[in-house]
């Protein structure tokens, strides 16, 4: 278990946030999965783990934009504004969300989509890295030189290999601490940029099972060097994976 108290460093992904179309629909389907309860609020629904925040839903008539990851900034204007400068475009100027954190929506110059969290009263996801949360987020982009070069430029990441994946275009992004937050893999494959959600099970099969019976499509959990994991797509289009740790 980890439970998260206070800010984290630059560049440390804190929140994922997904736009929805059918609220209610969406609940039961990822209260089935992850055994979420909700609290909704003026700034959007909160998904919670043991009456902590763990995710967010915000509805949206643009929603199927996928899980969207927030990394963690002290400056939240001045990082978008880095990031501007680097070749990335501004989605959502920066925001109050209340007293909870000040935020934006940030496309990076592959078009991937991120958000930045300053956060206030919430750090961002109270508890990660156990069954039910959020464990890891990668990007994978058919241009990984380019989004290399930005998220260097902007969050001061360092990059280094991973001989786990022989062949594979992978590299770990690392803050200025050494602390590795995620990775960029590059696929000549991908029909476009985007950052993707791991969230941690107990269980990768019979994870696989309930979302079939909530009405999502799981591919068939394989292991891995570091987890038995499954791809997963929920009802209305948006894919994430599931691992479960050895």
């Amino acid at each position: 278990m980890s439970r998260v108290d206070h800010n984290q460093p630059l560049g440390t992904p804190v929140w994922i946030e997904l736009e929805v179309a059918d609220l209610p629909a969406t609940q039961a389907f990822y209260g089935s999965v992850f055994g979420w309860e909700f609290a909704t609020g003026e700034h959007g629904t909160t998904c919670l783990l043991r009456d902590l925040p763990v995710a967010g839903l915000r509805e949206s008539m643009s929603a199927g934009g996928g899980w969207t990851v927030h990394l963690a900034t002290d400056d939240c204007d001045g990082t978008a504004k880095q990031a501007v400068a680097e070749g990335g475009t501004l989605l959502e100027e920066p925001y109050d969300l209340g007293e909870e954190a000040r935020v934006a929506l940030v496309a990076d110059p592959t078009g991937a989509r991120f958000g930045l969290w300053q956060g206030r009263s919430r750090p961002g996801c109270r508890l990660v890295n156990e069954p039910d949360t959020l464990v890891r987020n990668d990007l994978v982009t058919p241009a990984a030189e380019r989004a290399r070069a930005f998220y260097t430029a902007v969050f001061d990441f360092t990059l280094d290999g991973n001989d786990d994946l022989p062949g594979v275009d992978f590299t770990f992004l690392r803050r200025p601490d050494g602390h590795e937050i995620g990775g960029i893999m590059g696929s000549a494959e991908a029909a476009a940029s985007s950052w993707a959600t791991l969230f941690e099970v107990a269980d990768a099969d019979e994870t696989a099972a309930r979302v079939k019976a909530a009405g999502g499509k799981a591919t068939a959990p394989e292991d891995t060097p570091y987890c038995r994991m499954s791809t997963i797509t929920d009802p209305w289009g948006t894919e994430f994976s599931v691992g479960a740790r050895p």
